[in-house]
């Protein structure tokens, strides 16, 4: 049976299976119809709904800061300058403010005043479902860390607006989520 999807551009699902799950990801395969009448595969990886914030602070001589960690990631066997960003397996139907507070005090220890929402960015449109929520946190006190198991490796670093921007200048971030998160920011005038 042929279905559309919504806006599907005419691209129509002819069949569709469940490859691999994991508690954190599942992988599809649909054998689809393209908009020139030719079938063809496409993989799709379904992830939950995650959240990226970007912790906001200020010295006491009034220069702005921003909290980032640096991890390890296992797939591409490096380590990396991020934002603190993540999802809660556990609790997929969580609200993204909710996600959002607890994901910046479980990986830096800080408690945000304000958590303003200003977008979202997809992580790989052409290859998965998942679907992020940008924050900005600020109004900042440090509380403890309650990492994961997985996030052992994981450091936490407040450094200053101006350095952030000059590593992002010199590759030295190289995250998508975080590069998108920070120009989203950019972009509306909030950093």
């Amino acid at each position: 049976m042929t279905k559309p999807l919504p806006d599907a551009g005419g691209y129509v699902t002819l069949s569709s299976r469940i490859a691999y799950e994991n508690p954190w990801t599942r992988v599809r395969e649909d054998i689809i119809r393209r908009p020139n009448g030719k079938d063809g595969l496409y993989g799709v990886v379904e992830r939950g709904q995650f959240v990226v914030i970007l912790p906001l602070g200020e010295t006491a001589d009034g220069q702005r800061t921003v909290t980032l960690v640096n991890q390890y990631r296992y797939p591409i066997g490096q380590r990396l300058w991020e934002l603190p960003m993540g999802m809660w397996e556990d609790r997929p139907d969580a609200k993204p403010d909710s996600l959002a507070a607890g994901e910046l005090q479980e990986e830096t220890g800080l408690i945000a005043k304000t958590l303003h929402h200003a977008g979202i960015v997809y992580q790989g449109a052409g290859f998965t479902t998942q679907k992020g929520h940008v924050y900005l946190a600020t109004g900042l006190t440090q509380g403890p860390c309650a990492r994961e198991e997985t996030e052992q490796d994981m450091t936490c670093h407040t450094l200053l607006l101006d350095d952030v921007e000059e590593m992002i200048r010199k590759n030295e971030i190289t995250c998508m989520v975080t590069l998108s998160a920070f120009g989203l920011l950019r972009s509306q005038r909030l950093i």
